[in-house]
């Protein structure tokens, strides 16, 4: 029997990893859109769908996905909250992610932001790209190895970011409320306020927890980081508060800042806007009005060589894992299924 899965949000350059990896022969359909309450219909015939954060798996699209046969609904992302996971359970649906890849890929564009901003290479090229070849004040800098770097969650990617700047000589500091033994071997750990007080520059890479750090990065934690500081956030984008990070780039309590993510992104990121269809967010469209102080990349973290093999790889696995074994170590644990209540 031959497997189908609908494979979601595949990229033009992602398309021939999909195929190149599918050791296990799988009828494979790349679908470039996210899964969409109005294309749902593509995934009609699949045994499987495989999702990449933002597509929908609300309970009206897992409703649909059961009616169509589908029984195995797979993420190739480390976070689920795209998932209705009651949902799922009530309609008898297999869910797996990717728990982990390459840390390399997010901690590379951190520091890579983090240099641009730190350099002022961004302005800078801007500027000869228009043929203007002079040097002006904003063009200084300090050296890398003359600042401090804040880690704030010194996990595979917060560490792997920490060991990258400290190979360029920073001086590296870090706030983990676990504080592992590798990482002490890296980072000098101090209380998140001190951290703030002393870094040039924070990366933020903890986890987002619903009701719980939404927008922990706010007005108040910002009064606590070193004037003229420059922020990277490559985490999630539910952790900051982007009129509290306007307000201090507009001030100059902070120097840059460069994200990777936003929160309520599916209304932003992986699309083109033009003046015609422009209803951007005002607090997100002056961020993007202050470049090249705000650098933006439209979570393209995950989109190299390695990470993106990790994902698929592992993917592919959970399948065949349940498939074969009946279960797969990167289940999702799902809620107890509810009874229905006839009327």
């Amino acid at each position: 029997m031959t497997i189908k899965i609908a494979c979601y949000g595949v990229r033009e350059n992602e398309a021939p990893f999909f195929n190149k990896l599918n050791k296990y022969n799988f009828e494979l359909y790349l679908i470039e859109d996210l899964l969409r309450h109005d294309n749902i219909e593509t995934a009609q015939g699949m045994d499987a769908v495989l999702l990449r954060g933002n597509c929908v798996a609300d309970l009206k699209n897992i409703q649909k996905l059961k009616e169509y046969g589908v029984k195995y609904l797979f993420t190739r992302t480390v976070g689920y909250n795209h998932i209705d996971l009651q949902a799922a359970a009530d309609n008898d649906m297999h869910v797996a992610r990717v728990p982990s890849y390459s840390p390399n890929a997010i901690a590379e564009l951190s520091l890579t932001l983090a240099m641009s901003l730190l350099r002022h290479t961004t302005y800078t090229t801007t500027r000869t790209a228009n043929k203007d070849f002079t040097v002006d004040n904003v063009m200084f800098s300090k050296e890398i190895r003359n600042c401090k770097v804040g880690i704030i969650g010194t996990g595979k990617i917060g560490l792997t970011e920490a060991k990258l700047f400290k190979g360029l000589g920073a001086e590296v500091i870090g706030y983990d409320v676990f504080q592992s033994d590798s990482a002490k071997r890296t980072v000098t750990f101090m209380e998140l306020d001190d951290l703030l007080k002393e870094s040039d520059i924070v990366s933020i890479h903890i986890p987002y927890f619903p009701g719980k750090n939404d927008k922990m990065v706010n007005s108040e934690f910002i009064s606590k980081m070193k004037d003229g500081a420059i922020l990277i956030n490559t985490a999630r984008g539910e952790l900051h508060d982007n009129e509290a990070i306007l307000d201090a780039l507009k001030s100059h309590k902070l120097e840059g800042f460069a994200t990777d993510v936003f929160a309520n992104e599916e209304n932003i990121f992986f699309q083109k806007f033009d003046k015609t269809t422009e209803n951007l967010d005002p607090t997100v469209k002056e961020l993007l009005g202050l470049y090249p102080r705000v650098l933006v990349t439209p979570h393209m973290g995950s989109n190299t060589d390695e990470a993106l093999t990790n994902m698929i790889e592992t993917s592919f696995e959970n399948l065949h894992d349940l498939i074969t074994k009946g279960s797969t170590a990167n289940a999702v644990p799902l809620p107890k299924k509810r009874k229905l209540i006839s009327k």
